[in-house]
């Protein structure tokens, strides 16, 4: 971690004594919080997925076939799999090894903010950038509730930053770079990546008319070798799938794995044309979204687009125009598709943070400056009210780490409040302070508190005893994977249509949730169950779950039976 921030921290150490003791501290607690909840149990289905998949990576010895329940798994590119896989490895399997090389990429994220802010508008705005990435509310929530995101808040801003380099002077160092950076994006969540990549570099170009400069031999070169370094994942899905037409996958045979990576697996999900579709989504799905999951930043954000995009259409020349760009194509993109979820935009929150880290410092018109300090100030009170009030509501049995939260940044707000100079400053402070007292509430306390109530990780412990280790172990539905991860045994599918008729060779007990004990008991099928755990089925955070005096009412229970 130190070797990847250290260029950032000299740089801090550096600058003008009045603002660096700011900086390092917020930096620092921004690092902390963010690191909280490396060994937070899962809570959500996904990252118990993707973690099994690692897992069965290390334990099968191959590293280009992804399985999960022992069948074919055909729905994210590898990357993220092999990182956790290896880190895995090195540091054994669980929770906050699964979570390290998401963390590392994120680190990575904020190394290359710095370096790209830096490098166009200097180094106290580079700062101003880093922290806002790093206090975004739905990043920190990300780096516990790890999916691809944190891979790619490094991946996108990484290859945007050597590309920039390579569009002034060509360096073979920042070719390879580039190259190397976006192909791990397209391997961590597909051909879309390119789109802010790529349209980053064609905005820089076309808005400053060098058009000459688009038809280089180097870009043709980067796009080969770019194409090169994505070769293990063509190689991957062309040994699982493209090689074995016989094998049924999305309730299909001869499906391409090839062909689902360019095409299906995103471009088909923003078409509604792949093998998994939902209903269409709100053009402006991102534009309400981002007011949480990018808080406490989004509102300064949208004044910031505003005044950009203001500025191009009076001719006037911005200082760069790859974050802007990059940015709003895939935005475009993603409110244009029908496949929309608030995480798809973290990829993209660093280019939102240097576009907002300017407006957070400079002086503003007289309207500019009412602005920003009240879209500031209201998610400065309202980010902390609304963790209180959660607090009064849920009662957490734990308030020790509750106590740690309101002291410390007590004390900051009062360090702040005394030391801090222009209001400006002290109004970025103030946020940045709120939106850290949030996620560490929420990394400490109440998603310890979302994890007393997942039945699924009850039900693993429960089984883990030596009483079943001749057990073979079974689940009826494919999307309990927290379950499946936490088993310290092989899980196998099987259909619930099916479990009347099957017939067991061994010992075997089956996982069975809520809805699937409603319909075994409607078919009248014949099972004995072994244990009931309480459970909180929904990965949405319901007010009456928040509640405790109605948290009972959002509550159901699952199982663990035998036939």
């Amino acid at each position: 971690m130190y070797e990847i921030l250290k260029p950032c921290l000299f740089a801090l150490l550096l600058m003008k004594e009045k603002n660096k003791l700011f900086y390092i501290l917020l930096f620092v607690l921004a690092l902390a919080v963010n690191f909280a909840g490396i060994n937070v149990k899962f809570f959500t289905d996904d990252p118990g997925l993707y973690a099994s998949i690692s897992r069965n990576l290390l334990y099968r010895k191959d590293i280009f076939e992804l399985f999960t329940y022992n069948q074919d798994w055909l729905d994210k590119p590898h990357f993220p799999f092999w990182m956790a896989m290896l880190s895995f490895k090195i540091f054994g399997i669980s929770v906050w090894a699964y979570r390290l090389p998401a963390l590392l990429f994120f680190l990575l994220g904020l190394l290359y903010t710095w370096l790209f802010t830096k490098k166009h508008y200097g180094t106290e705005i580079a700062w101003i950038a880093v922290l806002i990435l790093a206090t975004s509310l739905h990043v920190m929530m990300s780096n516990t509730d790890v999916r691809a995101e944190p891979y790619l808040v490094g991946l996108v801003i990484g290859s945007i930053y050597h590309i920039s380099r390579l569009e002034e002077r060509f360096s073979f160092f920042d070719l390879l770079l580039a190259a190397l950076l976006t192909a791990c994006a397209i391997m961590t969540k597909g051909i879309f990546l390119i789109v802010p990549i790529y349209g980053a570099l064609l905005g820089q170009l076309v808005f400053q008319k060098k058009f000459r400069h688009l038809f280089q031999v180097k870009w043709i070169v980067l796009m080969l070798l770019t194409l090169l370094f994505t070769l293990p994942e063509f190689y991957a899905l062309y040994i699982q799938f493209d090689l074995h037409p016989e094998k049924l996958v999305f309730n299909k045979h001869h499906v391409s794995g090839i062909k689902w990576f360019l095409w299906d697996s995103q471009f088909g999900r923003f078409a509604n044309s792949g093998p998994i579709k939902r209903q269409s989504g709100s053009l402006f799905f991102y534009v309400h979204t981002l007011l949480w999951s990018f808080a406490p930043w989004c509102l300064l954000f949208y004044y910031a687009v505003y005044e950009n995009i203001k500025q191009i259409a009076f001719k006037r020349k911005l200082t760069e125009y790859y974050t802007l760009s990059g940015g709003l194509l895939l935005l475009l993109l993603f409110s244009l598709s029908g496949f929309q979820l608030p995480f798809y935009t973290n990829s993209i929150f660093p280019l939102f943070a240097i576009i907002t880290a300017p407006f957070c410092y400079k002086q503003l018109s007289r309207f500019g400056t009412s602005y920003r300090q009240l879209s500031l100030w209201a998610y400065i009170i309202l980010l902390p009210l609304a963790i209180l009030v959660v607090h009064y509501l849920s009662q957490p049995a734990n308030t020790l780490f509750f106590v740690i939260d309101c002291a410390v940044a007590g004390l900051i707000v009062i360090f702040i409040g005394v030391k801090a100079g222009t209001p400006q400053l002290k109004v970025f402070l103030l946020t940045c302070t709120a939106a850290l007292f949030v996620n560490f509430y929420l990394n400490t306390v109440f998603y310890a508190e979302i994890v007393n109530y997942r039945g699924e990780i009850k039900a693993a412990d429960y089984i883990n005893q030596k009483a079943f280790d001749r057990y073979h172990i079974y689940t009826l539905r494919n999307e309990n994977n927290v379950f499946q991860f936490y088993t310290k045994k092989p899980v196998d599918f099987i259909p619930l249509n099916t479990f009347a008729a099957f017939k067991a060779a061994t010992l075997s007990a089956f996982y069975v949730n809520h809805r699937s004990m409603d319909s075994l008991v409607v078919s009248h099928a014949s099972f004995r169950v072994l244990k009931a755990f309480q459970n909180y089925p929904q990965e949405n955070i319901l007010p009456a779950f928040i509640n405790k005096a109605t948290r009972s009412t959002v509550l159901d229970s699952v199982y663990l039976i035998t036939k």
